[in-house]
């Protein structure tokens, strides 16, 4: 009977051998994921969302329910981006040059606008914006790093939070 279990020992040992052999071998050659690099995301995206998440964990929607957007991402390290809020009101005046103090408010927190140029950090998993231009004048040539994640066509960035604790979420679809 010891010599039955020597062989059995011996059989089965190598077995598992081979099913060692065989899964090592597959997972080398089972693709990898793609790392996302700036040409993943060189493309036209429309706005699918734009939400600030509150400091109590809640989400809710910074340019209102249905904010209009795109995004562009050159193959030659170019984007630009601009959200606007859907219900923007218009000027009575009729006249850019004559609007009232709440009219200019309006339009200035109803929108957002950045171009310039980009990098992404496929380690990290980061979007860097060189802004050369922003709706928002304080980030005329500032730098500004993103996490984002990219899930076929549909990517989503978090900018660093605000003062009051906010952080503001855009998401996109890409168009094809």
């Amino acid at each position: 009977m010891k010599k039955w279990m020597k062989t059995f020992a011996a059989v089965l040992n190598g077995l598992l051998c081979i099913m060692l052999m065989t899964t090592c071998e597959l997972m080398a050659q089972s693709p990898k994921a793609a790392a996302v690099t700036a040409s993943s995301l060189v493309g036209i995206w429309t706005l699918t969302a734009a939400d600030n998440l509150q400091p109590d964990g809640s989400r809710v929607h910074a340019y209102g329910a249905n904010p209009q957007g795109i995004l562009v991402f050159g193959a030659d390290g170019r984007y630009t981006v601009q959200i606007f809020r859907e219900d923007r009101v218009k000027f009575a005046a009729g006249d850019k040059l004559h609007g009232t103090p709440d009219e200019y408010k309006d339009a200035s927190l109803g929108m957002s606008c950045h171009f310039g140029r980009y990098t992404v950090d496929p380690e990290k998993g980061t979007i860097t914006f060189q802004i050369e231009r922003a709706s928002f004048p304080n980030w005329d040539g500032a730098t500004q790093t993103r996490p984002f994640t990219l899930n076929g066509d549909d990517l989503e960035w978090r900018v660093p939070a605000i003062p009051d604790g906010k952080i503001p979420i855009s998401a996109w679809h890409r168009v094809r």
